[in-house]
């Protein structure tokens, strides 16, 4: 056991909150936190990454955290960065969903729903296609290059072992929620509007022909209305969250004191 009088724990100290902060990303940032990867594959990620990252942070120094409780501390600060950062993203893409689930109930399609493997539960099958183009589009773009970039800009700012949150990061998140609603808003605002004047449009010609049914053309009119409206209107949706995926990241390091 000559080699266990040789081991270096600062080293091993460091390269352990290295790896939390890597995990704090990875566990919330959207397409890295993906459920249909095994678990396995995820943790195989943040050891690799873990591997790109330390020997730019093999230079720093540590105090030895003598107790328990005092690695525990560290080891928590490491990962609220990472999960703030990640965080971030995933409330921002969370109003989308928001848009699908207006776009059914405004169309009556509130009923066709699917399991979202992200949380095991049944969503309205507009929130989950808009969810996973939000997704498509932020991968195409680079979004995961950019989470990641952000994250070795923490490691700058802040070394393993001085991490530290400040209360601008949780009213970052809250300002990123209200954003997110009205991103989720502005993607859905087309097929509203054309359902809405559907509607009008119905109340009129019912009135006008009164034994005409018109509750079951206009369910029948409002469906064909919605899938026409999205296919037209999906790629100015794509486009308002080109334009807005930097935002978020740039808040949370913002808030981080970073930038």
């Amino acid at each position: 056991m000559h080699w266990l009088e040789q081991f270096d724990r600062e080293k091993f100290v460091l390269l352990t909150l290295v790896i939390t902060r890597i995990s704090g990303l990875v566990i919330a940032a959207p397409f890295f936190n993906s459920q249909q990867a095994p678990a396995q594959v995820r943790a195989l990620l943040v050891f690799a990454i873990s591997l790109v990252i330390l020997p730019t942070q093999w230079h720093v120094s540590m105090a030895d955290p003598v107790t328990t409780i005092n690695y525990l501390v560290l080891v928590g600060g490491e990962l609220l960065i990472g999960l703030s950062l990640g965080l971030g993203v995933a409330v921002f893409l969370s109003g989308i969903q928001l848009g699908g689930m207006i776009i059914g109930q405004t169309g009556g399609l509130m009923l066709a729903g699917v399991i979202d493997p992200s949380t095991n539960e049944e969503v309205p099958t507009f929130s989950r296609l808009l969810h996973m183009t939000a997704i498509a589009v932020f991968v195409c773009i680079g979004g995961h290059r950019l989470l990641l970039a952000g994250l070795l800009d923490t490691f700058v700012a802040m070394p393993p072992g001085q991490a530290s949150i400040s209360v601008s990061a949780s009213d970052a998140l809250v300002h990123l929620l209200s954003e997110s609603f009205r991103f989720g808003i502005r993607a859905a605002l087309p097929i509203i509007a054309a359902l809405l004047l559907s509607t009008l449009v119905m109340g009129l010609i019912a009135r006008a022909v009164p034994q005409l049914n018109i509750l079951l053309v206009g369910f029948g009119l409002n469906a064909m209305l919605t899938f026409v409206v999205l296919g037209l209107t999906i790629a100015t949706a794509v486009m308002i969250f080109f334009d807005d995926i930097q935002y978020p990241i740039a808040l949370m390091l913002q808030s981080l004191g970073i930038g």
